[in-house]
């Protein structure tokens, strides 16, 4: 999951202010120095951390702060919002062309970044926008790359204008925005050539294109995996061609997250989306005020919430409510959950943004959950409906056509159990009316004993 090494360790540091009724200058120094280590270890630019910890120290230590009435947690707000200014403070946005004019988007990056998924996942984003798009393939070097386009376009039902590779980036540049032109498409979104390393003919070939089509966003697109290096690829490409705005790729398998901490503060220029997965709608737009939020250890409730609106169908999680406060769950509706949870990022990624990580809630085994549904899949109607039928004969029968041991299904069966007899003590609290503010379920405490007893 991003950033979780460098949120533990923010974490520890901020229980140990919390847990001190008052804080001396000492205090702060110390704390200070831990969250340097944890920034620097997150491949955080050097630069960056130390004006960052200066920062925050030298308002940390100001007056009124240490004398509070609750000084540890004043200290983290100014940590959360030196965070969100390092960022950028506010959300940026791409630009668009005037009146009827054709907006187009230069892709740019090295190879291996993700910068022609990239376009498949941003033009999702600008069809749900109402844009019509049309995707440029200019890479003409890499082997595949045109076909990988295609293959992009169509899982996003997206036109590719494509010449083959026989003719110069520049001149399908030229074609496809007076194609786009001829035929209404409000964004053309090129697809560029990448290498494995920054070089003049990369951006001469980059600054030749802009020359010839009138191009209003270009975007760098860079690996966060690679952490500082990323900042290095920002600067080379900002110094070179000019770039309005950074995606970040794989944001969902770095640990570390220097990038996102490090390139506006290096480059001056905005994040302006990240792709936190491999589906085309795992791609949102950069918050920063969100994303210090989520590296905090503190949730992102905003984001959440948007991801349920667009996924989980309103009809679907009706019934589900109703469902639940008549208490008649059953393995039907495990599944239809955990379907609607995948399409919002997983468990872990609603975990996470939540701010319920860390201590006191269970680990998610991801295996153990693709092995549930293995299981579940191969009940019948009637067993999915009403698991009390579900014998010794039968959970042998479940656990050869699941290809699992019986020990799997024994397990599965209970953990049901127990997990519907907790949500009727839950249905039971709502109707004495203690569901307010989440009373009913013994606050955060109690949904972490429901998450336990799914064993999530």
């Amino acid at each position: 999951m991003a950033f979780e090494s460098l949120t533990d360790k923010l974490q520890s540091v901020f229980r140990s202010l919390r847990s001190k009724g008052t804080l001396t200058e000492d205090d702060v120094k110390t704390a200070m120095k831990e969250v340097k280590m944890a920034l620097l270890e997150a491949d955080v630019n050097f630069k960056v951390v130390k004006q960052f910890v200066n920062s925050v120290t030298e308002k940390a230590v100001g007056a009124g702060v240490l004398s509070g009435l609750n000084p540890g947690q004043m200290v983290i707000k100014i940590v959360n919002d030196e965070m969100i200014s390092l960022m950028g403070s506010e959300s940026a946005e791409l630009k668009f062309a005037p009146g009827k004019s054709v907006t187009v988007i230069m892709m740019a990056g090295l190879n291996g970044a993700g910068k022609t998924t990239t376009c498949g996942k941003l033009s999702v984003m600008l069809q749900k926008k109402g844009k019509k798009i049309l995707l440029a393939a200019l890479d003409v070097y890499r082997p595949a790359a045109i076909k990988q386009l295609e293959v992009n376009g169509e899982k996003t039902n997206t036109p590719v204008f494509t010449m083959g590779d026989n003719h110069s980036p520049v001149d399908i540049a030229k074609a496809a925005y007076e194609h786009a032109q001829k035929n209404q498409y409000n964004v053309v979104i090129l697809d560029t050539a990448g290498r494995q390393q920054i070089d003049e003919e990369l951006m001469q070939e980059l600054y030749e294109i802009k020359q010839a089509v009138p191009v209003t966003d270009t975007l760098l697109v860079v690996d966060s995996t690679t952490g500082q290096a990323a900042v290095d690829v920002a600067s080379g490409f900002e110094e070179k061609v000019g770039v309005d705005g950074v995606i970040l790729t794989k944001l969902d398998g770095d640990t570390r997250g220097g990038a996102a901490l490090s390139i506006k503060a290096v480059t001056g220029k905005p994040i302006l989306f990240a792709a936190t997965g491999e589906k085309p709608t795992d791609f949102e737009q950069f918050y920063p005020d969100r994303m210090a939020s989520r590296i905090l250890g503190m949730g992102d409730m905003l984001s959440l919430i948007e991801k349920a609106v667009e996924n989980i169908d309103e009809e679907d999680s009706r019934s589900m409510t109703d469902k639940f406060r008549k208490g008649s769950f059953d393995f039907n509706d495990y599944l239809d959950s955990m379907k609607q949870v995948n399409k919002m990022g997983g468990m872990a990624s609603i975990i996470s943004m939540m701010g319920l990580g860390g201590k006191g809630m269970p680990e998610i085994d991801e295996v153990a959950l693709k092995r549930n549904e293995a299981i579940i899949y191969s009940m019948t109607k009637e067993e999915r409906e009403n698991p009390k039928l579900l014998n010794p004969r039968r959970k042998h029968r479940i656990a050869k056509g699941a290809g699992v041991d019986i020990m799997y299904v024994n397990r599965l069966t209970k953990q049901f159990e127990q997990a519907s007899k907790l949500m009727k003590q839950m249905r039971g609290s709502m109707k004495k009316g203690g569901f307010g503010g989440l009373g009913g379920f013994g606050g955060m405490g109690g949904l972490g004993n429901l998450m336990k007893g799914l064993k999530f």
